[in-house]
């Protein structure tokens, strides 16, 4: 029989978690996956509508296209012993006038610190759209692009990516540099930290 770690205990607490049940659309459904072996954390919003059904992280066209990004097929990808999946917020937060909702401010505070502390093997995390960077970066650019852009700043640790969203094409293309310039890194980076090199 396995043994019940201190991060299993964790786990089972988060969702488990409550706190904003009766601001939630769909009540809690906190959708995560981390493993101590861990060596890259993907910090992304919140779960979407199909995340939140499925329970499986990135369980959509985002995902896919995140997928694409660093160079991974879903094997690799949902391998918890290698990637662990933490977002700012956990569960499903709803849907508001152009799309989902924020994050919910409550999750990432009260959980974060705790789920980090027992992630020691972490040598790189994608920061993934502007919640997580606001988050994690304290010397944030004034736009996404820059931030991005600006990426060697925040090495060797964070790598802020915009969210693969579909609703983000235009973002995309408007940026062409960042599929020329920053995927080709991104997936550089992934294959040295995960074949130790």
């Amino acid at each position: 029989m396995a043994r019940i770690t201190r991060l299993d205990q964790l786990l089972t607490e988060i969702r488990a978690c409550r706190v904003c049940a009766q601001e939630l659309p769909l009540g809690p459904n906190p959708v995560l996956r981390a493993r101590r072996s861990a060596r890259i954390l993907v910090v992304g919003q919140a779960p979407g509508i199909k995340v939140h059904k499925t329970g499986i992280p990135w369980n959509d066209a985002s995902g896919k296209r995140l997928r694409e990004w660093m160079g991974l097929d879903e094997s690799v990808f949902y391998d918890e012993k290698r990637i662990a999946i933490i977002p700012m917020g956990f569960c499903y937060p709803g849907t508001g006038r152009s799309g989902d909702l924020p994050p919910r401010k409550e999750c990432a505070p009260l959980w974060h610190p705790r789920l980090l502390s027992l992630l020691p093997k972490l040598q790189l995390v994608l920061l993934i759209g502007q919640y997580a960077q606001k988050h994690y970066l304290t010397d944030l650019r004034p736009t996404l692009a820059e931030t991005v852009r600006q990426r060697e700043k925040y090495n060797p640790r964070y790598f802020p990516l915009p969210h693969p969203s579909p609703r983000n094409i235009g973002w995309l293309k408007k940026n062409s540099w960042f599929e020329q310039e920053t995927v080709p890194q991104l997936r550089r980076r992934i294959r040295a930290v995960l074949h130790g090199q």
